[in-house]
């Protein structure tokens, strides 16, 4: 058995019945983002390394775990967020496929020499405010706000981390976009493809999947927008099959949970 600590509860990842998750309401559960992320990122299907930089609670190695057999590292800074990490890989026995490191992004990249064939991040979204400004919680300030990494230091690392070709998956707000695209150009990652979301079909877009390579070429793909709610607040078809599966439409509808 898996300890649990504080506040912590072991939920199922969605729909998928043979992985668990430990999460806490207080320290830290993945949000839609994380599946959308998973969801959107090209993977290797058996051979190949991938790196996780935020990986938090370990979510997205455990999502893209049910349709990769590569090779996973997962990076986290809060020594909290890294051993429910730790647990939670030892809760689906994944421990042969997924390797964590406790450790800041800026530093530990630099072991890697670029030998990743795909990089995945969920970074702080909200440049750093006055300490009263920010959540009170200090797990998810550090979480939310570029308090140990801003924007810079994350393309910087998955740079020196993704092969020549690799790709790097990131999701963001709309509003960071162009600032990512220039700064990405610093360090040799070309946006390839990007997805906007919106939580409605009549509101702004709140957040952006963008997939970069690195050494490509100037050709970028916008796909076609995914919209998470339907006006009366239930999950559109195309959301309910990310987030459950085909076997979901039905059985996650009106009532579903939201994430």
């Amino acid at each position: 058995m898996v300890e649990l600590k504080g506040d912590e509860r072991i939920d199922y990842l969605l729909a998928d019945r043979k992985r668990q998750i430990i999460q806490s309401p207080t320290v830290f559960a993945f949000s839609v983002d994380a599946v959308l992320l998973a969801d959107f990122t090209y993977l290797p299907i058996k051979r190949g390394r991938v790196l996780d930089l935020c990986t938090g609670n370990g979510v997205i190695p455990l999502f893209i775990s049910k349709r990769s057999q590569a090779k996973m590292t997962g990076v986290e800074i809060q020594e909290r967020l890294y051993d429910m990490a730790i647990r939670n890989v030892q809760l689906n026995q994944l421990e042969e496929q997924i390797n964590l490191i406790h450790g800041d992004l800026k530093d530990v990249t630099k072991q890697f020499n670029q030998s990743f064939d795909v990089v995945t991040c969920n970074p702080p979204y909200f440049k750093t405010k006055t300490p009263e400004k920010r959540n009170q919680n200090e797990h998810l300030t550090i979480a939310r706000h570029e308090v140990y990494c801003d924007l810079n230091d994350v393309l910087k690392a998955c740079s020196r981390s993704v092969k020549s070709g690799g790709k790097v998956s990131i999701v963001h707000r709309p509003n960071r976009l162009s600032e990512m695209i220039v700064i990405a150009q610093q360090y040799r990652l070309e946006v390839k493809r990007l997805k906007f979301v919106y939580p409605k079909r009549n509101k702004e877009a709140n957040i952006v999947l963008v997939e970069l390579a690195k050494d490509g070429q100037p050709d970028l793909k916008v796909e076609p927008p995914l919209y998470i709610h339907e006006e009366n607040g239930d999950y559109t078809k195309e959301m309910t099959k990310i987030l459950y599966g085909e076997e979901g439409s039905s059985a996650h509808g009106p009532n579903s949970k939201k994430l």
